[in-house]
């Protein structure tokens, strides 16, 4: 059961991560569009600048949950790697408790607010002429630190089940990786897998 939450939270992350990162797509087409009518044809569009932090911010903010589940933000680990896999799973967990959780819930509380008020005026930007609306960005902000406090409670249940499989016997993980491989698998059902 523990399995399936945290497979489903984990495809959440990875849907909701996917999707945005057409913009990097769409700020490549745009920023290359924006080159092009500037230096070749002498004609710089009003709106370039604003798209390309529109989409950078979208892709910042809606991405943060999956990087977590793919264990791709930084870290300085060079003595945590050396620990055995209980012990790093107790500090993560004693971490996402102390640190991750305040500034995360904190940032939904903030930016619900930020994003409401953006929202409420339907601000537009500053930068430029057009005045391109930039509220649905600043909406994104509780919604990204939403989706990365529902990845982060999946990576606190991923180090509950590490401190017990290893407490209970020696079918444990051996590193966080096989940790990661372990309780990231698709749960199974009379042998296949429930999404085949």
């Amino acid at each position: 059961m523990v399995n399936r939450l945290i497979y489903g939270i984990d495809q959440l992350s990875r849907m909701v991560g996917h999707a945005f990162a057409w913009c990097i797509l769409i700020l490549t087409f745009g920023t290359s569009y924006e080159v092009f009518v500037r230096y070749v044809l002498d004609n710089p569009t009003s709106w370039a600048f604003d798209m390309s932090y529109i989409m950078y911010g979208a892709l910042f903010f809606m991405a943060g949950a999956y990087t977590l589940s793919r264990n791709g933000h930084v870290r300085g680990d060079f003595l945590y790697r050396m620990w055995r896999p209980r012990r790093q799973a107790i500090v993560e967990l004693v971490l996402y408790i102390l640190f991750f959780y305040p500034g995360v819930l904190a940032l939904v509380y903030a930016g619900w607010g930020y994003g409401a008020e953006a929202m409420r005026i339907r601000e537009v930007s500053v930068n430029s002429p057009v005045g391109i609306p930039v509220w649905q960005l600043k909406l994104l902000i509780p919604f990204g630190a939403m989706l990365l406090a529902v990845q982060g409670f999946a990576e606190v249940l991923r180090c509950i089940l590490c401190i017990r499989v290893i407490t209970a016997g020696p079918r444990g993980c051996t590193t966080s990786r096989s940790l990661r491989q372990r309780f990231n698998t698709p749960p199974k059902r009379n042998g296949r897998a429930l999404n085949e």
